[in-house]
């Protein structure tokens, strides 16, 4: 049994520091996640609290055959839609501090131009569908499951998203060439 699989039980069992152990695994990668699809980092913070709570509540229907990241990132997908005010768009800060500020700051300039020409081009679904397999490595499976698509789905449209990316980001290549010579 994973050490990961021996907290849950634990968990489920109703102990509490079991439960802060894995909150303490997750917790940066969902605030991450969460912060391209809420509006502010407190909304964000919020859907993170509301997902621990969810997840502490409902910890009984969690189904061992799935990985427990799938079933946890699912709720937060639920919670940030609630945070969500209708017609704000979230600001993508995706940005994850590293020891070398100037190699962080390069590094985060990067992924912060894919991402948010992701958040641009993309359907909400599509981008968080590119956002669970890319950033947070999930399998194709496991991110149709934490959207409710079938595997069909998630694959059409990661491969759809990553043609329309690709198209955008040559484009905006030639541009750059054509104006910097």
């Amino acid at each position: 049994m994973s050490e990961e699989a021996a907290l849950i039980d634990a968990a489920k069992d109703g102990s509490v520091a079991a439960f802060t152990d894995l909150v303490s695994a997750y917790e940066k990668r969902l605030l991450r996640f969460l912060r391209t699809r809420c509006v502010t980092h407190a909304d964000a913070e919020d859907a993170l609290q509301d997902t621990m709570v969810n997840a502490w509540r409902y910890l009984a229907t969690y189904d061992k055959r799935w990985r427990f990241s799938t079933w946890l990132f699912r709720i937060a997908i639920n919670n940030a839609a609630r945070q969500r005010e209708p017609g704000v768009e979230p600001v993508s800060d995706v940005a994850d501090p590293g020891a070398d500020p100037l190699a962080a700051c390069i590094a985060a300039s990067d992924r912060e131009n894919l991402w948010l020409s992701a958040k641009k081009l993309l359907n909400d679904e599509v981008y968080t569908a590119m956002w669970l397999r890319y950033v947070e490595d999930m399998s194709v499976r496991d991110v149709a499951r934490a959207l409710g698509r079938t595997n069909v789905w998630t694959r059409v449209n990661l491969h759809r998203g990553r043609q329309a990316l690709s198209a955008e980001l040559n484009a905006s290549a030639r541009q750059e060439e054509k104006a910097y010579g």
